[in-house]
Parts: structure tokens; C-alpha cells; sequence
């Protein structure tokens, strides 16, 4: 059994601690300047990162691990996985997430956030690379290139912005605090001081006298430039184009050797006032990135990771869109939904991918999946639960258009492996699995199930499937249930039957789709005829032999 249950719970908690009296708890944090809370939450409570690094249990039986592992695996750094562990449990929040994305479909707009991202990255490899080094000198000269790098980023996105068509919520806030922040006496003094401080360095010149196995160091006093003399007197000599060995020191990232960082410590020590300044400039700007910018740079990537990962598909004509969210489960549909994990895949193979729809009106909240092995039946119950998922964390999803019920959890059970430490035969851990779903759902929760009970007889899995859907039934869950038994397709008004379906002239041809019908009573018996190898293709085999 498996759950995953929303953030309201969470959220609703933090809130509250953050209102206690100055007395008598912790105190409310300001919000940040200009109203901007951050490109993935609209309220400030909710600041700091989902507090879980752990993948929902559903994630494997709904796909949903290799979903967020692909779509997450170019983006390690920005640590985004729990973004996506972390369900919204509002629609205002969800709507939130739906127009950031709809300003990100604007290329302009798109080229503009991942051009500042890049210069960010810059930002942060320069202070990594400052850490490594030894030599104070050294360090000091990538901090003052890193913050060369933010200031540049910033100057460059505010005024990029300012032009920008915007409609969300989320990215006005930014352009204005940006706005705000780039005018600022802090931001401002920052630029200031790492321009004055490059111009001052910029203009240091020095000799280096080498005698004796030794050294001298003494600054630069008009003395001639003996490589441009020794180039003037051969110049007469040149016969044409010759190879050139200058040599290009890299810019990058090699550690001083001890004669190099004697030199530069002989130079601080005839520019004492300058290097001072540069003393100073390093330790009090060792920490430089503000807050808010560092925050938008990682949570804005859990859109451009996943814009990316949906790109790939879209040029493959399948479609996408931000579905309409309901808290109650009346009305719910999706045209044309796939199973995006599948569809990945199939994509890379080069493979056709087969879409499907579903809804529900009035009474109706029990999809009865049957049909052949084989056939999509676990395919359709997956997007089901991946449809739902990916809308509760606002992200556009799979389909033309969709309806989708904002859950309070979600439940999956799908068949296991026999475990032999726990000691309990399959049918017995069918029925704790799912009697411990029971337990738990509510009437605002989604419970995904995928053939159970197949360890037992038919009339054993018909009579056990009818007292688990009484108390589904009476409980008003929203659910897809996959199953041979077909008697709990026509079970009650609450229950919609889907069929797996099969090319009508060629019944051992599956189409994939998923079909709204009644059963048509031949799932088990093509179950059985697998079984015992006596299918057409199977009598077809033997009679060859």
C-alpha cells in the first residue's frame, strides 16, 4: 500500500507558528521586499524548502520516480526533487504555478530567464572555485570575478524585464522587487566598490628582476618593453607568415604554484593602500548574493526542468495543458491523456503513443478497468493517478483538456512481490494492503488499484472485490480499479466500466486504447486461454510441430 498525502496540513501548521505572539513563540519572518515571495509559492509561509527528500511510496507504482528522475537529472545542483515531492493541497497556490508557466511559453521571455541562470551558475562556479584555492590572493581574485559576474546578471535581468510582457503574479513581484533591489544603496555600493576595486587592480604594473637563483619584485617605472625592441630589430628579417608561440594562460581554474603567489605577495607589499581595500572588499563581501535572487535562481528551475522534459514530446505533436481544478470529484475528464513516463520512452524507441480519455458525472467516481492481459489497463490507471499528481503541483499535464479533483491523498495498490520476512501468503498481504488504504482514505481522497486478489479463485476474487467496493462505495473515494472480476464493473451508479480494446479483425491485436463500455465478459476467459496456452496463436504453434 502505498500514499501520499498533500501539503495543506503542513502549511496550515507553519502559518500558525509563525503568528505566535513575540511572548510566547517564534516570531513572524518579514516578508521580502516589493511583495515577491518566490517563483513557486505565493504565500510566505512558504519560504523555506519541502522539509522531505524522501520519494512518496506511489511514485514507483504510478511511474512518477522516473518522471522526476529524468526530468531533474540535468538540474542535480538546484536539488528540485523535493519541489516535486510536495503536493500543493490549493487551487489558488496550483493557479499560482499555471501562469508562471504561461509567461515561460513566451521564447522572449524564456531566453531572458535562462541567460540570468547561466550567469548565476557562472556566479556560483566562481565562488566554488574560490574555496578550492589556497592562497588569500588567489581566492580573493575569483570572489571579486564572482561578484563582477552577479552584478552583471542583475543589471542585465532587471533591465530585461522591465521590457518583458508579464502577466503572473509571480514574475511582476520579481520585476518589481528587482527594480527595487537594483536601486538599492546596498546593491548600488556593491557595484561600486567591485568596479573601483578592478580598476585600481587593473592598472598595477610591476617588473620581476631574475638573478642568481632568486627574484626581485619592484614596480613598473617606464621602463622599455624589451619583447617589442627584440620585435622591431628582427622585423627587417621576416620572411612571411610565421607560427606564433605565444602562449594563452587559461582563465580557469589552476591552483598558484608558491613561486606565483611569492610574486603577488611582493606586489601587495608595494601597493599597500590597494590591496588594503582588497582585504577589505573580500571579507566583507564574502557573502553577496541576496536572498530572494538566490531563492528565485533554484526554485525557478522546477519549471525549466520540466518545461524541457514536456518540450521533447510536444515536438512529437502530443499535447499538453493546465487543467481546471475542482475540489469536488463530480465532473472530472481528461481528452487525449497519456502516460508520460510511457511516453518518453516510446519516444525514444521511435514508437507510436496511443492516448486516452476518461470522465465522470454526477454519482459516478469508480473506473472499472478490464479487458486482455496486455492490453493498457495498468497503462490507464497510471495516468490516472500521474494526471492528478502533476496537477496537484501545478504543472501543465498531459492531455487536450482536463477536470482534475484536488485530493487530499493519494492511495495506490499495485501487486508486490511476496516479502518472505513478513510472513503472510499473497492474499494475505492483498487484504492488509488494502484494508490499511481503507482505513486511512476519505471521501476527498484517490485510490489507484491494479489487479488484486489474482492469487485466489474467481469466485473467491468476485466475492472479496464486492466487499471492498462497498466500502469504497459507501465511502464516495474517487478511484480507478483494474480487475478481471467484470461483475464490479456494472457494481452500482457510482461505478463507469472501460474495456481494453482489440483490432476487431484481429482479436489478438491490442489497440491500446481504453474505452468507455460494458464489459463484455471475455477478459477471463482470454486471461484463462494465456494461461493455458490456448490461444489462437498458441493451437497455431502447436499444429506447426
Amino acid at each position: 500500500m502505498s500514499e501520499l498525502a498533500s501539503e495543506t496540513t503542513r502549511n496550515e501548521d507553519l502559518l500558525n507558528r509563525s503568528t505566535e505572539s513575540e511572548t510566547g513563540g517564534a516570531q513572524k519572518k518579514p516578508e521580502p521586499q516589493g511583495g515577491f515571495h518566490g517563483i513557486l509559492f505565493s504565500e510566505p509561509v512558504s519560504f523555506q524548502s519541502p522539509d522531505t527528500h524522501e520519494e512518496p511510496e506511489v511514485f514507483r507504482d504510478l511511474n512518477l520516480d522516473q518522471i522526476v528522475e529524468t526530468v531533474t537529472a540535468n538540474w542535480a545542483d538546484y536539488d528540485l526533487k523535493p519541489y516535486f515531492y510536495a503536493p500543493l493541497g490549493r487551487i489558488d497556490a496550483i493557479r499560482y504555478r499555471h501562469a508562471i508557466f504561461r509567461d515561460l511559453e513566451n521564447p522572449l521571455l524564456l531566453a531572458v530567464v535562462r541567460a540570468f541562470a547561466q550567469r548565476m551558475r557562472e556566479t556560483r562556479a566562481n565562488m566554488k572555485q574560490a574555496d578550492k584555492l589556497h592562497y588569500s590572493v588567489h581566492k580573493g581574485a575569483w570572489l571579486l570575478r564572482a561578484v563582477e559576474t552577479y552584478c552583471g546578471a542583475i543589471e542585465n535581468f532587471t533591465a530585461d524585464l522591465s521590457r518583458a510582457s508579464l502577466t503572473s503574479p509571480g514574475f511582476l513581484a520579481l520585476r518589481d522587487y528587482l527594480a527595487s533591489y537594483r536601486a538599492s544603496s546596498a546593491f548600488i555600493s556593491l557595484c561600486e566598490e567591485t568596479r573601483s576595486l578592478q580598476n585600481d587592480l587593473s592598472k598595477l604594473r610591476y617588473c620581476i628582476h631574475i638573478h642568481d637563483g632568486g627574484f626581485t619584485v619592484r614596480n613598473y617605472d617606464s621602463e622599455p618593453d624589451y619583447g617589442a625592441e627584440v620585435e622591431r630589430t628582427f622585423q627587417k628579417f621576416k620572411m612571411g607568415a610565421a607560427k606564433d608561440y605565444k602562449v594563452d594562460y587559461p582563465l580557469a581554474p589552476a591552483e598558484m604554484n608558491h613561486i606565483e603567489a611569492k610574486i603577488l605577495e611582493f606586489v601587495a607589499l608595494l601597493n599597500p593602500a590597494i590591496f588594503a581595500k582588497f582585504d577589505t572588499f573580500c571579507t566583507a563581501r564574502a557573502q553577496f548574493i541576496d536572498e530572494a535572487i538566490a531563492r528565485f535562481d533554484r526554485e525557478v528551475h522546477f519549471y525549466l526542468a520540466y518545461l524541457e522534459y514536456i518540450s521533447e514530446l510536444k515536438r512529437s505533436d502530443l499535447q499538453f495543458c493546465y487543467p481546471d481544478i475542482s475540489r469536488e470529484p463530480q465532473e472530472i475528464h481528461a481528452e487525449d491523456g497519456f502516460d508520460l513516463a510511457l511516453a518518453h520512452k516510446l519516444r525514444e524507441d521511435k514508437r507510436s503513443i496511443v492516448s486516452n480519455s476518461f470522465h465522470l458525472t454526477g454519482p459516478e467516481r469508480i473506473i472499472v478497468v478490464t479487458g486482455p492481459n496486455q492490453g493498457g489497463k495498468t497503462t490507464f490507471a497510471r495516468m490516472f493517478g500521474q494526471l492528478h499528481y502533476l496537477a496537484s503541483i501545478g504543472c501543465p499535464v498531459p492531455g487536450r483538456h482536463a477536470r482534475l479533483f484536488l485530493f487530499d491523498r493519494i492511495f495506490t495498490h499495485f501487486e508486490r512481490e511476496e516479502e518472505v520476512e513478513n510472513l503472510r501468503g499473497k492474499l494475505e498481504d492483498d487484504l492488509t494492503r488494502i484494508l490499511a488504504i481503507l482505513e486511512r482514505a476519505t471521501s476527498r481522497s484517490i485510490i489507484v488499484m491494479n489487479e488484486i486478489f489474482t492469487s485466489t479463485t474467481l469466485e473467491d476474487e468476485i466475492y472479496l472485490s464486492r466487499q471492498i467496493m462497498e466500502r469504497i462505495t459507501t465511502l464516495g473515494a474517487l478511484s480507478v480499479w483494474v480487475t478481471f472480476a467484470e461483475e464490479m464493473a456494472s457494481y452500482n451508479s457510482q461505478t463507469v466500466s472501460m474495456v481494453s480494446s482489440v483490432d476487431p479483425e484481429d482479436p489478438t491485436s491490442r489497440t491500446f486504447k481504453v474505452v468507455r463500455r460494458p464489459a463484455d465478459g471475455l477478459a477471463h476467459a482470454v486471461a484463462l486461454a494465456e494461461k493455458y496456452r490456448v490461444t489462437y496463436d498458441c493451437i497455431r504453434e502447436r499444429l506447426k510441430s
